[in-house]
């Protein structure tokens, strides 16, 4: 993976040697290239989401979209105080990402909440793996990204609600793929 990141400091935060400093940055800016698609995407599903409880969904995405920015800035401004340059720019996170774009456009309530738990799936996984790295490393990043995987799961939740029924089950079935999820909730 080509790093994409300007300027790195001599310095990082007390306490962490250099290298530290510079590996917790790396993981960040993959969290900070996730983070950025994620609100991306939640605003291309506001946008298209269409059918019965469209209010609703229309609704509940922004107060999230919101919060990932948050997120973002709070990424972003991390990785500066480990002493790199933080890269959010698009074709940075194009070039370094491993997932790809969002595949559903004007679709129904339960198909977009269907594909975006799979996207938060993705998100979230990614996020625990970097808590379990980075903890080894450095407790205040690791706190970050710990409260920011609680928001997550939250939203997801709050996804997934729309998306069960009473047994406990989910409309999408565990579903893998954005495409496999929505088409199982039709």
């Amino acid at each position: 993976m080509a790093e994409t990141t300007g300027s790195k400091a001599s310095y990082t935060v007390p306490g962490l040697k250099l290298e530290e400093g510079r590996k917790v940055a790396k993981i960040l800016q993959q969290r900070l290239h996730a983070l950025n698609d994620l609100q991306l995407t939640l605003k291309h599903a506001h946008w298209n989401v269409v059918g019965r409880d469209f209010i609703g969904v229309h609704e509940m995405l922004d107060p999230q979209i919101e919060k990932v920015r948050a997120m973002i800035d709070a990424v972003a401004e991390r990785i500066a105080t480990l002493g790199v340059s933080p890269n959010g720019l698009p074709g940075a996170l194009v070039k370094e990402r491993s997932w790809d774009d969002y595949d559903i456009h004007r679709a129904g309530t339960a198909e977009h909440l269907a594909a975006l738990d799979v996207v938060y799936n993705g998100v979230v996984g990614n996020h625990r793996k970097a808590i379990e790295t980075i903890g080894e490393i450095d407790p205040i990043t690791e706190d970050l990204l710990i409260g920011q995987t609680a928001e997550l799961e939250l939203f997801q939740w709050f996804m997934r609600a729309h998306l069960e029924n009473s047994a406990g089950e989910l409309a999408s079935g565990g579903e893998k793929t954005e495409k496999g999820a929505a088409k199982k909730t039709k």
